[in-house]
């Protein structure tokens, strides 16, 4: 092969290679150009929604994916759902609390009562005394039992007001009407059926009293001690009334005592007493205080009253002023003892043993504690006055104890304080005690005549 062959071929060669690789060339930009033109297509502003509503939860059919079914409400959304069941339950406990206050018990029926019967006899009873309009039927439901009922009342208002027809005469009985015992709403004041018509309880007639009546009549007492009796404290506490103008008629206020340990329930014949006697708290007795105040279960209104060194303090000062003017008898002293509910309550002269009138002193004469049999021994001397002195200090601190031996002040015993205001304490802690059947008599000393050791009447 010559020269110019051998170059001819290369040059062929040469094109045939570059023709190769412009194809190539080619080729790659277009598979280039066709995967850009894909990855623009996937982001394209349609798909992207698409996908994106793919992932959304789907809640047409009330349960989104992967939520238990359970949380789930018609609303699509579980949230709500926790809320939408709470609302009727809440509902429910409201009205069955509503229904217990329009609820009342009526307790004492007699035999023969019916429910029908019972219930157009209460509605025509309110509907005398204007508690209701003169057409309405405020109790609209009744459950008898053997010896007591349950009505339900159209509103809580008629269930408070129908509370005032306690009492009533009904077939030969008195029935009560009260609270059933699930009630928890608050204490409503009412009046019994006689208080309401001023009708006496019919001769004969067996009734009950309304256990929120008697419960404004009770007052708590603490601190008892063991040797107190209920006989003791009733005489205690209530010559204490009487003496310093607590009571509003003549004798004993306090009913009953009932004693347990170291507390005690007190029963006044009246719930405004019962008020009044919260000023006894903190008196002293037997060489403590005793705590007086409203029991647990009492749910009525708080009653604003004082201690007892503040009544003593009140009662002193009108004394030491009566006495001052002249005027030995306490004849009034409502506006000194009694609380501001009872202001105008009239009170009567002290029952307890105190001796006559005198100006306060700081010096107390006690009579009929001792007899002179007491007094002739040394020893047994000793002890009874280690234990005047013991017991007498209690009610505060004490400078002198003497108990003449012979002489005109025989048998008595004479106690010497710090301050007036002891001394009052003093005869109001053992004013009407008795020892062995003999009653105690407390009264102020001249302290001169005391500090001569003159210890005649």
């Amino acid at each position: 092969m010559s020269y110019y062959e051998r170059d001819d071929r290369r040059y062929r060669d040469r094109d045939r290679d570059r023709d190769y690789d412009e194809r190539d060339s080619r080729r790659h930009r277009s598979s280039r150009h066709r995967h850009r033109s894909s990855r623009s297509h996937s982001r394209s502003p349609s798909n992207s929604r698409s996908r994106s509503r793919d992932r959304s939860p789907n809640y047409a059919d009330g349960v989104p994916k992967g939520q238990p079914a359970a949380l789930s409400s018609g609303s699509g959304h579980p949230l709500l759902s926790t809320g939408a069941n709470v609302l009727p339950i809440t509902m429910q406990m409201n009205s069955a609390q509503d229904k217990i206050n329009r609820e009342l018990f009526v307790g004492n029926t007699p035999p023969g009562t019916s429910e029908a019967l019972l219930m157009q006899f209460l509605n025509g009873a309110m509907r005398r005394v204007k508690l209701c309009e003169p057409d309405a039927n405020p109790i609209v439901a009744c459950r008898l039992n053997q010896k007591f009922a349950f009505v339900e009342c159209a509103t809580v208002d008629d269930a408070n007001k129908a509370l005032n027809i306690t009492g009533i005469p009904f077939l030969g009985a008195s029935l009560k009407v009260s609270r059933p015992s699930k009630y928890a709403g608050p204490f409503i004041a009412h009046q019994t059926w006689q208080q309401l018509t001023g009708q006496p309880l019919v001769a004969g007639m067996t009734g009950d009293v309304s256990a929120d009546e008697k419960l404004s009549r009770e007052l708590f007492v603490g601190n008892t001690t063991p040797e107190m009796t209920d006989v003791m404290i009733r005489d205690f506490l209530g010559r204490a009334m009487e003496q310093v103008g607590l009571t509003t008629m003549p004798g004993n206020p306090i009913n009953a005592v009932r004693v347990s340990g170291k507390f005690a329930f007190v029963e006044l014949r009246t719930a405004q007493e019962a008020a009044n006697a919260l000023n006894l708290n903190n008196i002293p007795y037997l060489g403590t205080c005793l705590r007086v105040g409203r029991p647990s279960k009492y749910t009525g209104p708080e009653t604003p009253h004082g201690n007892w060194e503040d009544i003593l303090a009140k009662f002193i000062r009108l004394q030491s002023f009566r006495f001052m003017s002249g005027e030995l008898k306490l004849n009034n002293a409502a506006t000194v003892a009694s609380p501001a509910p009872v202001a105008a309550a009239p009170v009567y002269a002290s029952h307890v043993p105190v001796a006559p009138t005198q100006r306060p002193t700081r010096v107390v004469e006690l009579k009929h504690m001792l007899t002179q049999q007491d007094l002739e021994n040394d020893e047994e001397f000793q002890e009874i006055l280690e234990d005047t002195r013991d017991e007498c200090s209690s009610f505060g601190p004490l400078k002198n104890v003497i108990i003449p031996r012979s002489g005109p002040g025989a048998t008595k015993i004479f106690l010497e304080y710090t301050t007036a205001d002891d001394a009052a304490k003093a005869i109001s802690g053992l004013a009407g005690r008795t020892f062995d059947g003999r009653q105690v008599v407390a009264g102020y000393y001249d302290e001169m005549k005391f500090q001569n050791q003159d210890y005649s009447d």
